[in-house]
């Protein structure tokens, strides 16, 4: 699945939970265009037309452009006669039968990445709560592009491996994205992008070996950041632990890996296929 594909999946379903938390009867959303300035409506939810289904919405134009162009959620009582927005898609509004529609920025990294639509059939105002909703769906999205973002980034300065020790500058690198790929999925509650993460991370590592030691999640976390070199108050501070607590998973670590130093525990794990 390309990333563009994987991104629109994160659309559509913030647009089902929409839908879910609000009781409107419509959403739509899509992405930004790479390179143009505009967004190419992709997903649609609850849509009795193709009304909408890729339609591009300039930055400025309509509500979602304005949405784009201001970098924060808008709404109008009725689409068609509102003096707030420019009026270039009456048309596929009006075949798609909807009045009331908010439209809220996907912002990460303060550029416009997408935006949710939510809207009814009726003229009438959209609350406080059905807005907080719809921003907290864009949240969601915001939040999964961020983490994919940097775990791509992650990845991408990863080396291969140089030849002979194995210690060299580029694969230090793999240790660290390693690490802070772990790290980044011990924060997501999603399970389906924590497990995503979690799959990435071991493709940096080997194969494990038969009958080998099993490390909790956790004490493989602390360990990928010893691994990278990282002092037991650096891994507290990037884990979110305190220092005992990481002196406790370290300890447990090193006694299933019969190691009795932390250098030792690292050089066990990295054999056992555990660490890159």
């Amino acid at each position: 699945m390309t990333a563009d594909a994987v991104e629109a999946v994160e659309i559509g379903g913030a647009l089902a939970r929409l839908r879910r938390t609000t009781g409107l009867p419509v959403a739509f959303g899509g992405l930004v265009e790479p390179g143009r300035p505009r967004i190419r409506i992709s997903e649609l939810s609850g849509t009795t037309t193709a009304a909408l289904r890729s339609l591009a919405v300039t930055s400025g134009s309509g509500l979602g452009g304005k949405a784009v162009a201001l970098a924060r959620p808008c709404a109008v009582t009725d689409y068609s006669s509102s003096r707030q927005i420019s009026h270039e898609y009456d048309v596929p509004v009006a075949a798609e039968g909807i009045r009331a529609v908010l439209a809220v920025p996907v912002v990460v990294r303060r550029r416009v990445r997408g935006v949710l639509y939510g809207a009814l059939r009726s003229a009438r105002p959209l609350g406080d709560r059905t807005l907080g909703a719809a921003v907290a769906a864009a949240r969601d999205v915001e939040q999964a592009l961020a983490v994919r973002d940097e775990a791509r980034g992650l990845l991408a300065a990863v080396g291969p491996e140089p030849a002979g020790t194995g210690r060299g500058a580029g694969w230090e690198q793999v240790r660290e994205a390693h690490a802070a790929l772990r790290a980044l999925a011990s924060r997501i509650a999603d399970p389906e992008l924590r497990a995503e993460l979690l799959a990435a991370c071991g493709l940096l590592t080997a194969p494990p070996s038969a009958g080998g030691v099993t490390l909790a999640p956790r004490e493989l976390d602390v360990l990928s950041w010893v691994a990278a070199g990282a002092t037991n108050a650096a891994v507290a501070e990037r884990l979110g632990l305190r220092p005992e607590t990481v002196k406790g998973y370290l300890r447990s670590a090193m006694r299933k890996l019969g190691a009795h130093t932390r250098g030792e525990a690292v050089t066990t794990a990295r054999r056992a296929g555990l660490l890159p």
